[in-house]
């Protein structure tokens, strides 16, 4: 297994539509494998995989405490929302940012393992929830900071500018 490095914003990748997976094979699986290694590496609960470069329908997460239960979801769908809450949210592909966020309180998603076999998240809710509709946004080309007003998100862009430059 290996590290991927994480894009980070404004790299174009971040902004575009991930496409269907429709080869389920072992670079699929050695990919899914590198980016879990890669995400709990980093300390995080999800990762897509346009984040590090690919344009695929593919993201992984693990809302555990105890990072003791990994999902591979490709191509995933929200099929069922319900309700609002607000939480807090961080993004590898945008450091040090941390802002409140309003999502659906409950997700029900559906996806494809792996090996192709689809699956039902039913009724998830809190970090998972969060998760879910974070990383599927992430396949959309949506950021979390698109989420905020106008004013707030310029002055998110703003620091972001600030900080590429001194790296």
């Amino acid at each position: 297994m290996a590290l991927l490095t994480i894009l980070t914003y404004p790299h174009p990748i971040l902004r575009k539509q991930c496409t269907p997976v429709t080869v389920f094979d072992v670079q699929l699986e050695k990919l899914a494998h590198d980016m879990l290694e890669t995400m709990y590496d980093d300390e995080a609960v999800g990762l897509a995989a346009n984040q590090i470069g690919f344009t695929q329908r593919l993201l992984v997460l693990d809302a555990t405490e105890d990072a003791s239960h990994p999902y591979i979801l490709v191509n995933p769908e929200i099929i069922a929302q319900k309700g609002k809450e607000k939480s807090k949210e961080g993004c590898m592909s945008v450091p040090d940012i941390y802002v409140e966020v309003e999502r659906a309180a409950e997700v029900t998603v559906r996806a494809q393992d792996i090996k192709g076999n689809v699956f039902t998240i039913e009724n998830a809710t809190g970090l998972l929830s969060n998760c879910l509709q974070h990383e599927i946004d992430h396949l959309n080309g949506k950021l979390f900071i698109d989420y905020l007003s106008p004013l707030k998100k310029q002055m998110i862009e703003k620091k972001l500018k600030k900080m590429a430059c001194r790296t």
